[in-house]
């Protein structure tokens, strides 16, 4: 899986004018599936994106989780981070996952971070989304794992 982190002080995503998720303080979580994931690779996602240490304590280091701090985070469904721009001016996205596994794979995520965490919200899977965001810092944090 891919994810991309941004600390933010404040994020939300419209969906056609709609909010469907708003955090505060927290993180934004722009997510992808990939071919090969598994429910297991999402779970380890969860539990290393709500125990990184982005925060920072009151000396000024960044040694605080967002479950430490207290901070919501916000899920985005986002299949362009799976973007192949080794071929020209067009990215190809066959590095993401199809649509039946996207899903099944960011509604893990979610599931798995609501029993984690007590603030997530979230975008709508497969919508055209409006994301708009404060980043703190900037903080942004790419991570991809492995099966």
């Amino acid at each position: 899986m891919i994810a991309l982190l941004q600390r933010v002080a404040s994020a939300r995503v419209e969906v056609g004018g709609h909010v469907t998720g708003a955090i505060g303080p927290g993180l934004l979580m722009l997510v992808c599936a990939e071919p090969h994931d598994s429910a297991a690779v999402a779970d380890k996602l969860v539990a290393m994106v709500l125990n990184l240490r982005i925060f920072c304590d009151e000396a000024g280091k960044m040694n605080r989780s967002v479950a430490d701090v207290g901070g919501g985070l916000l899920v985005v469904s986002q299949f362009t981070l799976a973007a192949d721009t080794g071929g020209g001016n067009r990215p190809s996205f066959s590095g993401a996952a199809g649509p039946q596994l996207g899903r099944q794979l960011y509604e893990r995520v979610l599931n798995t971070a609501r029993a984690s965490h007590p603030q997530v919200e979230a975008g709508e899977f497969g919508a055209d989304m409006q994301v708009h965001l404060v980043n703190d810092g900037p903080v942004t944090i790419p991570i991809t794992l492995r099966p």
